[in-house]
Formats: structure tokens, sequence, C-alpha cells
């Protein structure tokens, strides 16, 4: 009797659980399909890892076609589709991981770089920004483990940062409607100043809000923001090229070519065949002309011409007052303290170059300290006289 009963009680508890599999069978196939869509995720990450990107790619949309709401498939799906340049394929994976995890402030920080660049989708771009700056998240700190707070700042300091960008941007694609090109701009530099005041150190956030000003023709705020720029980071190009075009603008000619030349040292540094050398080289040209024609800029040539003119006619006059009295002239100890001086200045700059410069390989290269020598020099910026340090 006790194996009829449990023999009964056996087939019910089966059929039970085909009943429960039959009514919840959405259910049962969604879980079944959420385990074979992670395999394929993890094997399509294996794939991603090792750089077999058409592969990964397959593997990933079978794996996120099972289980749609792996967020981070989609992600890098949409850093593969980027690389192979497939920016709608792109922006939609994106969306799909943020759609799925809304709190996956890369994938709406991507979704935003994508638009903005790739795209000109602007106003989407914005959004995704926005939501990244406005998102609230819940701040996690154990001691030497994890700490979510620093890069939850950073992350903000980069959304100003690209809304920053987008709105200036959208200045330069208003069709030539300047009261909205200035709205945009003035967007812009809200945005830039807001980052500074995150992270107040960054190259790029003060040369940009720097460029926000030129082209708001603020140039006492954007010449300040340049020379910063080039404190922080002066083996980069941008901040001299702009403070030169600035310094063009202000007819201050000398200042304006001695940062296009340092600009164009480094670009030439980067790359010997850049169209940028070329421009650079053409503005230079520009500048040399202006400055040649220039009436302050001829009166000081001219100047230091007569001062050299008098140099030779008191050494010549020397000369003969010797030969003729073979006494000395009462100004000849000045005249060899000057070329003293003059000859003590080559001295030095031979010693910089025999000391800068050293064989490696077979190939004359700049030592530690000269290329600490020229960062510095490149780091000063004279023309910060002009500006005003105060930005509002």
């Amino acid at each position: 009797m006790k194996k009829f009963f449990s023999a009964v009680l056996s087939l019910l508890l089966i059929v039970g659980i085909y009943m429960a599999v039959y009514i919840n069978q959405k259910f049962t196939t969604a879980q079944i399909n959420k385990v074979k869509g992670m395999y394929y995720v993890n094997l399509g990450d294996a794939a991603y890892r090792e750089l077999k990107m058409n592969k990964a790619i397959k593997l990933y949309n079978i794996g996120v076609k099972l289980f749609p709401g792996h967020y981070g498939g989609w992600e890098n799906l949409g850093n593969i589709y980027v690389a192979y340049e497939d920016y709608p394929s792109a922006l939609y994976a994106y969306s799909e991981a943020f759609k799925h995890n809304p709190a996956l402030m890369t994938a709406r920080m991507k979704y935003g770089l994508v638009a903005t660049q790739k795209m000109g989708n602007f106003d989407d771009a914005l959004v995704q920004f926005n939501e990244v700056v406005n998102t609230k998240r819940k701040l996690i700190t154990i001691p030497f483990i994890y700490d979510n707070a620093e890069s939850t700042k950073q992350n903000r300091a980069i959304a100003y940062y690209n809304i920053g960008v987008t709105y200036r941007l959208k200045a330069l694609y208003t069709n030539d409607d300047w009261e909205k090109a200035r709205e945009y701009l003035k967007e812009a530099i809200n945005a830039y100043k807001k980052s500074l005041e995150i992270a107040p150190y960054k190259y790029d956030t003060l040369y940009n809000l720097g460029l926000a000003y030129h082209i708001a023709e603020r140039y006492n705020d954007a010449g300040y923001l340049y020379c910063k720029a080039i404190k922080l980071k002066p083996m980069s190009y941008e901040a001299h090229y702009n403070l030169g075009v600035l310094l063009r603008r202000m007819r201050k000619y000398q200042d304006s070519y001695d940062e296009l030349e340092k600009a164009a040292t480094l670009i030439t540094a980067l790359d010997e065949d850049s169209v940028q050398i070329q421009y650079v080289a053409l503005i230079l040209n520009d500048v040399l002309n202006q400055i040649h024609t220039n009436e302050y800029y001829q009166k000081q040539v001219l100047r230091e011409k007569l001062e050299e003119e008098m140099i030779r006619e008191a050494r010549s006059k020397t000369w003969h007052f010797k030969f003729r009295f073979g006494t000395k002239d009462p100004y000849e100890d000045e005249y060899d303290y000057l070329d003293n001086e003059d000859n003590k200045k080559d001295k030095k700059k031979e010693t910089v170059l025999g000391h800068g410069i050293e064989i490696v390989n077979g190939k004359v290269t700049a030592t530690e300290e000269l290329d600490k020598a020229v960062t510095k020099e490149f780091s000063k910026c004279p023309s910060l006289k002009y500006f005003k340090g105060v930005v509002d």
C-alpha cells in the first residue's frame, strides 16, 4: 500500500512539474535562452579580446538575440561597430545597452560622442550627456577595494565637457544665424566652466573654453585661457596655434609669429607631411609680411641698424686714434666689454648645443636635459601681459 501511495505522489509531482512548465512556458524558455545568450556573449568576449572582430560580431549578435538584456554584450557590440565605422549600428547597440541598464553611463557617453562627432545628431547627444550629468548614482565606498565616488565625479566632468563641445559645434552649423550661434556659445561656455569646477586642470577643457571665447570675440578671456592651457601642456600645438591667430587679430605681430612658430615646430615633430604644416606656414608668411610692413617694427629695425652703425663707427675711430697717436681710446675698455659679453653669449649657446645633443645608435638625439629646457621654453606665454586674469 505504501508503495502505491509513493508511486501516486511521484506521478503527481511529475505531472505538477510538467503543468508548471507548460503554464510558464514563456518564462522557462526565457531562462533557457538567457543561459544560452550568456554563453554566446562570453564567447564573443573571448573573440573580442583576441581582436577577432568579425567572429565577435556574430557571437554577440547571437547572444543578445537570445538574451536581449545583456547590456555588456550590446555595449561591446557598439564598440566594434565604431571600429568598423558603422555608426548607425553602433548607436543602436549603445541605445539597447542603456535601455536595459539605465545607469550604464559609459554607453550613454559613447552614444553621445558618436552622435556628435560622427553623425551630427547634436540634440540626441545632448540628451545622453545630460542624463550622465543629472543621474544621481548611489555612492559606494569600500576602503582599499571599491570607491565609485571619484569615477562618478570624473564622468560628470567629462559629460559637461562634451556638452560644451556639442554646443560649440551647434554654433558652427547655425547657417549665419548669429543670435542663435551666440546662444549656443553661451551654453558651451557654461558647460566648460562647470567641467572645470569639477576638474580644474584639464588641458582640453581650458583650450576649448578659450576657443569658445575666441569665436565669441571675447579675446581677453580667450588669450588668458590659451596661456593657462599652454602652461599645462606646452608641447601640444593647438593652444600655441590659436594664440598665434588671436595675437595676429590683435595686431601683436611679433608675438603672433613666435607662437605660430612654436606650433609649426610641434606639428612638424608629429607629422612632416601634415597639411596643417602647410597651412601654418602660409599664416606664418602672412604674419611675417605684416611685421615687415608694420610702421612700429620698421622704426625698431631702423633704430637697431643705426645703433650698429654707431658702434662700427666708434670702433673705427678707436683704430684711427691708436694708429695716429699710439695711445688708448678712453672708451676702448667699454667696447671690449661689449665684445666679451657677446662672446660669452655665443659660447653659452654653443655649450647648450654641445651638452644637449648626443649620439644614440648612430642617430643624433636630444638629451633629457635639453628636452626639459625646450619644454620649459615652450611653457612660457610672454603674451599673457596682454590679457587680464579674470574670466567671468
